[in-house]
């Protein structure tokens, strides 16, 4: 389908909403849809991965034992069972470190030693904030299980002047509408779509602070298998995806990085989002594909439910032949 047909498309489903029969997942991008687009039912427990994880609470905690999730949503009821929480109390996790290091974010794939951080709600605050300009400088993604939260914010931007607005902080509520259960992307459209000049109201809850003296365990400390242990070597992952099991997978080649890199940071300034397991996907559709107009319907048929806008199409086409080609 030629990309002038795509946009026609694209525009009359983004008017309908865009969340509608899909599971909302990803963060940080993490379990977005599988590149099939049918999606299976969860594989029976005796099916999934016999692997063993550690994990502790970002602010301190004992070390727990988790196993037998499948998707991110199952995994923060493994960690949220193992301390006595809810699952609702979980903002992200970070791997391998307590800090709130947005490039530790834990996405659709843990590596089989890594040790997983729960960072849990912490203080709520409410802002009042100025639009001074078009622009507000975040960058959005969110937690796989409904949370939306600030990645990034941009020095010198309108949102880095208000310092009580950090990294980290879970977005509630835009001028008084609860945004809870929306994914990364309509938020972020939805604060680029606040009029400008004018005020607007933001709750945001923020992680519970963590403790300076408690450090990350090693890699070689993390999670094996509960088997024989050979099969954690440290070269394999294991991927989490919304509909369909969670497959053990080798570690992404110099392809795979460089081209899941430059996706999302198309992501970013595109959209204002950044989420790898997004990013991995499109990559994922794109390699085996001949022409933009045959990677338009891939996609599509993919991750339709986004619309993404032609000129974001063409540009990650571009960027997937690059990395195939070692041109960056």
């Amino acid at each position: 389908m030629p990309l002038g047909l795509r946009k026609k498309k694209n525009k009359s489903r983004e008017s309908s909403n865009l969340v509608e029969n899909e599971e909302v997942s990803g963060h940080a991008g993490v379990g977005k849809p599988a590149v099939n687009g049918g999606g299976l039912p969860p594989p029976p427990a005796s099916m999934r991965p016999k692997l063993v994880f550690h994990t502790q609470l970002a602010h301190g905690s004992p070390t727990g034992r988790i196993e037998g999730f499948t998707n991110v949503k199952e995994l923060y009821s493994k960690i949220a069972e193992a301390f006595n929480l809810s699952p609702d109390e979980i903002l992200f996790c970070t791997l391998n470190t307590h800090k709130i290091d947005m490039e530790k974010l834990l996405g659709g794939q843990i590596g089989l030693e890594d040790f997983i951080f729960a960072h849990i709600k912490g203080l709520k605050k409410e802002v009042e904030v100025y639009k001074a300009e078009e622009a507000l400088g975040l960058t959005i993604t969110d937690n796989g299980a409904g949370y939306a939260f600030i990645k990034r914010i941009k020095e010198g931007s309108v949102m880095d002047g208000v310092k009580v607005i950090c990294v980290g902080d879970h977005i509630e509520c835009i001028n008084g509408k609860n945004i809870v259960g929306m994914r990364h992307y309509e938020v972020a459209r939805m604060l680029k779509e606040l009029p400008k000049d004018q005020s607007f109201s933001i709750k945001l809850v923020e992680p519970m602070k963590a403790f300076e003296m408690l450090e990350p365990r090693s890699r070689g400390g993390g999670g094996k298998s509960s088997g024989d242990g050979k099969i954690g070597t440290g070269r394999e992952t294991l991927r989490l995806r919304s509909k369909g099991p969670a497959t053990v997978e080798e570690m992404p080649t110099e392809f795979e990085e460089k081209a899941v890199k430059k996706v999302d940071d198309l992501l970013e300034s595109y959209m204002g989002i950044r989420d790898t397991e997004l990013a991995a996907t499109m990559v994922e559709v794109g390699r085996d594909k001949n022409n933009p107009d045959e990677f338009a319907m891939a996609l599509d048929q993919a991750l339709g439910d986004f619309a993404f806008p032609d000129e974001f199409v063409f540009d990650v086409w571009g960027a997937i032949g690059d990395a195939k080609q070692g041109r960056f």
